[in-house]
Parts: C-alpha cells; sequence; structure tokens
C-alpha cells in the first residue's frame, strides 16, 4: 500500500507539474500575442503620425492596415504637460503587460521600449530646451534632403507629395511659433547660431531654378511609366508649388529668426540655463544609450584618449631599429586607391567583411551628390535609411567639399557603408525585428556603430600599418577632443575663450577653425557625443568580451552578438550578451 501510494503521489505530482507548464506556456502565449499586437498598433500610430515618417518607414503601408492618413509635416508642440502625459500613458499601457512572461526576444523589445519611454518622460519637462533648428542638423538643412528622396512607387506617390508641399507653410509656422515660445522663455538660441540659420535659408532660396528639388523631382518622373503629357503637368505642379509654397516657407522662417535673433539671453552652453546641467545630462544619456554620468564619461574619454596618444607616441618616436620617422605617414593626399570611384570602394569595403563579420544582405546602392551650392550647409556623407520592407534600395549622398583626398573617402564610405550604417541597417533589417524597434532612435549606437566602422576601415585602406594606426588613432583624439569640449561647454560652462585655451593645451591653434567648432557644439548639444561615446562604448563591450569569452572571442562572434540585438542602450546590451538568463 505504501509503495503503491508514492507511486502514485509522484504520478500525481507529474501530471500537475505538466499542467501547470502547460497554463504557463498558454499564458505567455497569449502575453507575447498581446504584447506583440500592443506594439504593432503603437507601430502603426507612431509611424502614421505625419507623411514623410510613414513613407520613409513603409512602402506599402496597407499591408499593416494603414490607410487614407492625412498628408502633414507634424507640428512641433509648446504644451509640455501634453508631452508629460503622452509619455505616462505609453509607459502604463507597457507596464500593463507581465514581463516574465514574454519570450526572450518580446523582453528585450520591452526593455528597450521601456528605456525609451521613461527617457521621454525624464526630457518632457524640458520641451522647449529642445532645438529643431540648427546648422548641418536642423529642420531647415534635412528637409530639402528628405523632400528630394521621397521615392514614387506609383502616381498616387506623386500626388501625395505635391499636396505634401502646400504644408510646408504651416510646419515651419508651428516651428516658428516654437521658436517664439522658447524666446518667451528666456530659452532662444544663440544670435551666432540664428545667423547661421537665416544665411542658410537664404542661401537655400538663392538657388531658384538651380534647386535641386526641382531636378530630383524630374529624375524620379523619368523613372516612372507616364506620359509626356502626364510628366509635364506634374513638372509644372512642382515647379508652383515650390515656388509658392517652399521658399515662401524659407523664407518666412528667415525673417521670423531675424526677428527673434537678439532675443536669446544666453550665447554659451546649457549648464547657463535654469536647470540646463540637469538637460544636458538627460540628453547625453538619451543620445549616447550610455548610463555613465557627465565625470564618468569625461574619465572615459580621458582614458581612451591617454591609450590613443601612446600608440602615436610608439610610432614616431625613433627607435634603435629606425631612427627616422617617415613624413609619408602625415601624407594623406597621396593615398592611391587601386579604383577611387565610390561604388568601387563600397564594393571592395563589403568583400573585406567576409572573416570577421556576418554575411552582408544582397542590397543595392546608389551614390548620389550633395549639390555643389549646399556643400557648405549638409554633412560630410549621409546615408538615407530605407522604408523597412524595401531595405534592399539603398541612397548614400557624398559631400565632394568636405572629402579633400581618397583616405577621406574611403573611411567615409566605411562609416555610411560597409561596415558602417548601411550593412548595419540592412543586416538587423534581415532579423526581421518587432516593427517598433525601427522606430526606436538609439544615436550612441548606430552613431557609435559607424564611428567604429570608420576606425577599423584605416587597417583595410592600401597603406602600412603603421600609417593606419597614426590616421586612426589621430582621428579618435580628435572625436574624444570634441566630445571634452562638448561637456566642457555645456556641462562645466566653458566660454569660447575657455574652448580655444583647451584646443591649444593638444597643439590646435587656429581660432577660426576652433570658433566653428565652438558654435557647432553650441548648436548641437551632445551630437559629437553619440559618435564618440558611442564607439568607445563599442571598445568597452569588446574588452569585456575578450575577458568573458577567453579563446572563444572572435571579431565575429562579437560583431554577430552586437548586431544581433540591434539599436538598444548599451546596459542592455551589455546584460543581452554576457547575462544568459
Amino acid at each position: 500500500m505504501s509503495k503503491k501510494r508514492s507511486i502514485t503521489l509522484v504520478f500525481l505530482s507529474l501530471a500537475l507539474f505538466i499542467a501547470s507548464a502547460g497554463l504557463l506556456l498558454h499564458f505567455r502565449k497569449n502575453e507575447d500575442q498581446q504584447f506583440e499586437t500592443y506594439t504593432n498598433q503603437l507601430f502603426c500610430q507612431e509611424v502614421a503620425g505625419t507623411t514623410i515618417s510613414l513613407h520613409y518607414t513603409l512602402k506599402d503601408p496597407s499591408t499593416y492596415g494603414i490607410t487614407q492618413t492625412p498628408i502633414s509635416f507634424g507640428y512641433y508642440s509648446c504644451d509640455t504637460a501634453a508631452v508629460h502625459a503622452s509619455s505616462e500613458n505609453a509607459l502604463a499601457a507597457l507596464h500593463s503587460f507581465e514581463r516574465s512572461r514574454l519570450s526572450k526576444e518580446n523582453r528585450l523589445t520591452y526593455d528597450i521600449l521601456e528605456h525609451y519611454l521613461l527617457s521621454a518622460k525624464e526630457l518632457a519637462p524640458y520641451t522647449l530646451y529642445e532645438e529643431p533648428l540648427a546648422p548641418l542638423t536642423g529642420t531647415q538643412a534635412q528637409l530639402p534632403v528628405l523632400l528630394s528622396e521621397y521615392q514614387f512607387y506609383d502616381s498616387s506617390d506623386i500626388d501625395t507629395y505635391l499636396a505634401l508641399l502646400t504644408k510646408t507653410p504651416e510646419y515651419f509656422r508651428s516651428i516658428l511659433e516654437f521658436e517664439q515660445a522658447k524666446a518667451g522663455a528666456g530659452l532662444f538660441m544663440a544670435s551666432y547660431s540664428a545667423d547661421d540659420i537665416i544665411e542658410e535659408c537664404q542661401a537655400f532660396v538663392d538657388m531658384a531654378d538651380q534647386n535641386y528639388l526641382y531636378s530630383s523631382f524630374v529624375e524620379r518622373l523619368n523613372a516612372m511609366d507616364l506620359s509626356e503629357e502626364n510628366k509635364n503637368i506634374y513638372i509644372e505642379k512642382n515647379s508652383e508649388y515650390i515656388k509658392n509654397y517652399i521658399f515662401p516657407a524659407y523664407t518666412e522662417l528667415k525673417d521670423g529668426l531675424t526677428a527673434l535673433r537678439d532675443s536669446g539671453k544666453n550665447p554659451n552652453g546649457l549648464c547657463h540655463l535654469p536647470d540646463g546641467r540637469k538637460y544636458y545630462e538627460l540628453i547625453v544619456a538619451s543620445e549616447t544609450g550610455s548610463s555613465r554620468t557627465i565625470p564618468e564619461l569625461q574619465q572615459l574619454t580621458q582614458r581612451q584618449m591617454i591609450s590613443d596618444l601612446s600608440d602615436m607616441q610608439k610610432i614616431l618616436s625613433p627607435s634603435d631599429e629606425d631612427p627616422s620617422v617617415s613624413s609619408d605617414l602625415f601624407n594623406t593626399q597621396g593615398v592611391i586607391l587601386d579604383n577611387p570611384e565610390p561604388a568601387a570602394i563600397l564594393t571592395d569595403l563589403r568583400d573585406k567583411l567576409k572573416d570577421n563579420f556576418p554575411a552582408p544582405a544582397e542590397v543595392t546602392t546608389q551614390i548620389k551628390y550633395v549639390q555643389k551650392s549646399m556643400e557648405e550647409y549638409l554633412s560630410p556623407a549621409f546615408y538615407m535609411i530605407p522604408a523597412i520592407d524595401n531595405s534592399s534600395e539603398n541612397v548614400i549622398y557624398i559631400n565632394q567639399g568636405h572629402l579633400p583626398d581618397n583616405l577621406s573617402l574611403f573611411t567615409t564610405l566605411a562609416h555610411e557603408g560597409y561596415p558602417g550604417h548601411l550593412y548595419q541597417t540592412t543586416y538587423y533589417a534581415g532579423k526581421n525585428p518587432a516593427p517598433i524597434r525601427n522606430l526606436l532612435n538609439f544615436g550612441g549606437y548606430t552613431e557609435g556603430w559607424a564611428t567604429y566602422s570608420e576606425m577599423m576601415s584605416y587597417y583595410y585602406a592600401p597603406i602600412s600599418k603603421e600609417q593606419a594606426t597614426l590616421m586612426q588613432k589621430n582621428t579618435s583624439v580628435i572625436l574624444g577632443l570634441y566630445a571634452l569640449a562638448d561637456m566642457g561647454i555645456h556641462y562645466e560652462g566653458w566660454t569660447l575663450i575657455e574652448a580655444i585655451s583647451f584646443f591649444r593645451s593638444y597643439g590646435i591653434t587656429d581660432t577660426d577653425t576652433i570658433e566653428a567648432v565652438y558654435d557647432l557644439i553650441i548648436a548641437d548639444p551632445a551630437n559629437y557625443l553619440k559618435y564618440y561615446i558611442g564607439y568607445v562604448e563599442f571598445l568597452e563591450l569588446k574588452r569585456e568580451a575578450l575577458e568573458e569569452w577567453g579563446e572563444d572571442f572572435t571579431q565575429k562572434r562579437f560583431h554577430t552578438a552586437v548586431l544581433d540585438i540591434g539599436p538598444a542602450p548599451f546596459d542592455l546590451i551589455r546584460m543581452n550578451i554576457f547575462d544568459s538568463k
């Protein structure tokens, strides 16, 4: 009896375990399904917010059930309370899910979304501290590029595009109203930043009939199956709308900024504004994806710079074996590429991925050039992120005015192409991530990876190992100086005189160049940190991987691990790489 009873209890316990496991699996399955439904709905809601975001994110919105959306650029809101309430509501909806019941993949999405929303909630009270207008990276600089690359898949896209042009004045008025609210709160930009944007707006209008919004429109029409009559009708309407809506919008923005120019009360860093140091801490955390404090980031930067300078010193110091240092090490003008055409460089860089990176996606890439008249106002190069359902078609813009030699072109294409932005974006798209992940921007990851890729590319270039090391470390040190200057200006309150003194202590004495860097940092806080801190955080992750994996470490294993996770804060990347739970 005793033995029989014990066997019965064992069977009963086993049955209960199986039943409870099945119940848990059922709950988890339901929780996963509900969570994925929620994130997909959130994705659709957010992506449909503006015509630009919808068209650039999805080639075919109908596959996501998105139809009949209003044509709009959106608008800038001054309502801090509404922004705060929106982020709180989004967090409450997320927290309604039981994280422990989600799959590993959905837990990662949950954690990343939670981090993103918490950051938005913390930043909400500082809405008026944000700046939509900045040299190189502001709306006034980027909008024409976005319009010129707005793809026409069918004639309805042309009609939507033309209707969108008519919305430009009201969109720019919302920006101007936002700037007026900033001025009223004593938060308007420095007068010299306003001058730069005013000049840029005027230069854009002054291009007149030579503006690339005319030529790019014709190029896109020529790629479509349209009658000559229809093409001409569209071309005339585009010309009319540029003259009647686009140029007047830029003129109105220029005039509005001119009227506000002298209302700025702070010509220096954010820490001179009320609670400005706290705001800077928040945007640094948001932009870099690093959880380190500003003093910790300063120490991290200084350690990396000391390491880089030490490596440079070893090359530049004469030794018994080689008592002379060749001046050719500094001659980037003399770098000769087998084929200096950008397409050939991209192919060469792609071929070099083989041993150290997972296989790239099969894609096509167009190389385009920034119009000469706008070279001064745009970045040296930029990659246009493709729609998530059309990631095989890619575009990279090159600004020839900022690329003086072959080595600069080579490393820039590594940053924008392989193994940089293009490779990371299209590789991750091939992992078929949750759609919401494509809307969560983590600049420290994306720009940090591209900078890390750029640094690696020096060793792929047709130069000696010594020259590659010297040039790579020099580039890293310069970025480190910019990062320290960013933190010095916005966190410690450096004036221009103090910034000049800082750069001179490192042998950089051109006052005009230092002032230009100072102006850029003032206008776009933490922008340089995305690149440099993101890059150094990847180096820190690699060091940890070397220690953790030991003999099992390979470049390919490390790169696959960070690429598979996709854009995320570095603490979550670290946890998911090294923590098996």
